[in-house]
């Protein structure tokens, strides 16, 4: 008898330490979703296109946290994935180009602090990368599956066994070929497309150039250029296989003991724009609305020369603009399509109630507003994102209103899966997003090319809009729009306006907040802005 109960006791013993700790496959597992280039409105939830069909973006938004007024810390893609990746700002991390994310491990006093990613893998995560990749190489050090090389450009690149180029290559090899006269070849895909007449070269041929109305200089066939029908079939589309070896990454996550980390950085719907079918023809370009802003004529506004827009008219033709549209969100339905998959492996995993997933992009596209193209700029279309938390049980559907950025991830990310990953100058949304906080306001910022072009955004949750410069002499870049009022940005207060003094108080108000922000995070812009007389 009493060896019977000594048994019971050892097993009573064993059970009471095995359920009492926490096993690491019951910790939180990530999935990170971003796209590129894909703007607030560009999801079926934000009720802007009541055409779009985004069905699986939705169901993630009206389960989980949507945040209608999340934006990117840099509208331009290395700077604004390394603050997501490290939850610093710009200045911060020194990210300030696309060119610093192609550097040595070793080159340039730059991003000193290591990614969630690292952080996770560290407390004893299994990671893993999968596509486009767009930051500085050495924050990938830690994931598994994953290297990189350096090219005969001494360009540090991702390295794979089998790319989705050689895919691609394969194909045009034995089935490329074109379809009409007008056919071009495809600088980025290296295959056939049929383009549509905003293409750069429709109809001119492949070697096609234009002159700069302005500068008189060449201006060479880039990747925003291209525009059209991509001839490839829809299981080779770039976003199928970027799916596809997340699927292979959550099989081989669902294997491990560890918890996972998994990101999937979609490469679409950046340009070129180039949809397979049935993308391509899911919105017809007969049906696409016209920005408002098209014809802006750009007088009280510091970009009425970016992006080229001059010597670019078709961005500023509203017929022309519609086959641009219709591939954009072809492109998005497309992503959202897959998405669906994602979400199914993840309950076939049983591994669906235990993954906080965010969906998200690291800048937006202008698609015509203001006759402009890509990002780059302040406007909404180019700054303001989507951005959505969604987990079971952890996360009660919320629509969330406060103005954040995408700088907040990095400590969200910690919160949530309750690891101690450091101070960052971002701060968890969690209190946000249970309705303990509210915050007044967000800051973007722009330091590309110096105080030569506005240095920052400030959007209130009142809805008002700052951009200024930390320049001691340039009040052209000083604007102030009611995006209540305003939402189109046409109109600056306090530009070519007999009444601009009305807005004095809430130009110091806005101005304020980006004070406070700069000195949080120490920068060393702040007496520039400080010093700066707006009215």
């Amino acid at each position: 008898m009493r060896h019977l109960l000594s048994q019971l006791f050892l097993l009573l013993l064993l059970t009471t330490t095995l359920f009492g700790q926490k096993k690491s496959s019951d910790k939180t597992n990530l999935l990170f979703i971003i796209t590129d280039q894909q703007r607030f409105d560009a999801i079926g939830k934000a009720g802007t296109f009541k055409f779009l069909k985004t069905p699986n973006i939705d169901k993630l938004a009206d389960e989980g946290a949507y945040f209608t007024n999340a934006y990117t810390p840099c509208a331009v893609c290395a700077p604004a994935r390394t603050s997501i990746l490290t939850g610093q700002t710009v200045e911060n991390h020194g990210v300030r180009k696309n060119d610093y994310a192609y550097n040595a491990p070793d080159e340039g006093n730059y991003c000193n602090l290591p990614s969630f990613d690292q952080v996770l893998i560290e407390n004893g995560y299994y990671g893993e990368y999968l596509g486009k990749y767009h930051s500085p190489i050495h924050l990938t050090e830690g994931y598994s599956e994953f290297a990189y090389k350096k090219n005969k450009h001494n360009v540090y690149t991702l390295k794979n066994k089998k790319t989705y180029q050689d895919k691609v290559v394969a194909y045009l090899n034995t089935q490329g070929k074109k379809v009409t006269d007008y056919d071009l070849k495809d600088k980025f895909f290296k295959n056939y497309y049929t383009p549509d007449p905003i293409d750069m070269r429709y109809k001119k041929g492949d070697d096609y150039r234009r002159t700069h109305v302005v500068s008189h200089k060449e201006m060479k066939i880039s990747q925003p250029d291209g525009h059209g029908k991509l001839h490839l079939p829809d299981n080779l589309s770039l976003t199928n296989y970027q799916t596809e070896t997340l699927r292979k990454a959550l099989k081989r996550a669902s294997k491990q003991e560890k918890p996972f980390n998994l990101t999937v950085s979609y490469f679409f719907p950046h340009s070129p724009m180039l949809p397979t079918e049935p993308w391509y023809s899911m919105y017809n370009p007969e049906d696409m609305p016209i920005p408002e802003s098209i014809k802006d004529d750009m007088k009280t506004s510091p970009y009425k020369n970016g992006n080229n827009r001059k010597s670019m008219p078709e961005y500023s033709d509203p017929e022309k603009v519609k086959y641009m549209m219709s591939n954009y969100f072809g492109l998005i339905s497309e992503i959202d399509h897959y998405l669906g998959k994602i979400i199914s492996d993840l309950e076939k995993y049983d591994m669906d109630e235990n993954t906080l997933i965010i969906f998200t992009s690291d800048h937006g596209e202008m698609l015509g507003a203001h006759g402009m193209r890509e990002k780059n700029v302040f406007y909404e279309e180019s700054a303001h994102i989507p951005l959505i938390m969604w987990y079971p049980g952890r996360i009660q559907p919320t629509k969330v209103t406060s103005p954040v950025s995408l700088i907040d991830l990095y400590p969200t990310i910690m919160d949530y899966l309750d690891v101690e990953g450091g101070t960052r100058d971002g701060a968890s949304l969690r209190t946000i997003i249970e309705g303990k906080e509210v915050r007044k306001y967000t800051v973007t910022e722009w330091d590309y090319n110096g105080p030569k072009q506005p240095n920052y955004m400030v959007v209130s949750n009142d809805g008002w809009k700052f951009i200024t410069s930390y320049s001691t002499d340039r009040p052209d870049l000083d604007v102030l729009y009611n995006l209540n009022d305003d939402p189109n940005e046409v109109v600056n207060l306090i530009r070519d306006n007999p009444n601009a003094n009305q807005y004095k108080n809430k130009v110091e108000e806005l101005k304020g907040y980006l004070i406070e922000w700069l000195e949080k995070n120490n920068s060393s812009r702040v007496n520039l802005i400080k010093n700066r007389t707006i009215l």
